[in-house]
């Protein structure tokens, strides 16, 4: 099993990010405002990042960019676009309160 998949898939929610992204921050703090505690992994910051972005690229079908990718119960749901996107359309909060990243 890649990396990536397996992080992802350990905790309810998942973000690969990168410390000096401004939309990696939007998304964390999204998910810290809704009472999520995503498990945060910054790819410029981890030992193995490089080749994790790599994984990440290929999961998203080598669009760019790689981060922020949020997993929900160890599926890949997408960037800052897709996630607002679901927010929006009240999907979002559905998803993690399936994924028991929500009890309320």
């Amino acid at each position: 099993m890649d990396r990536v998949a397996k992080l992802a898939s350990e905790r309810a929610v998942v973000v690969f990010t990168k410390s000096n992204c401004c939309m990696c921050h939007t998304m964390t703090s999204l998910l810290s405002d809704l009472g999520v505690n995503a498990a945060v992994y910054e790819l410029d910051r981890e030992p193995q990042g490089r080749e994790m972005e790599r994984e990440l690229v290929r999961m998203l079908g080598g669009r760019m960019p790689s981060v922020p990718a949020v997993f929900v119960g160890g599926d890949l749901v997408g960037g800052t676009n897709r996630v607002m996107a679901l927010h929006l359309a009240g999907e979002f909060v559905p998803m993690l309160k399936k994924a028991g990243a929500l009890w309320l």
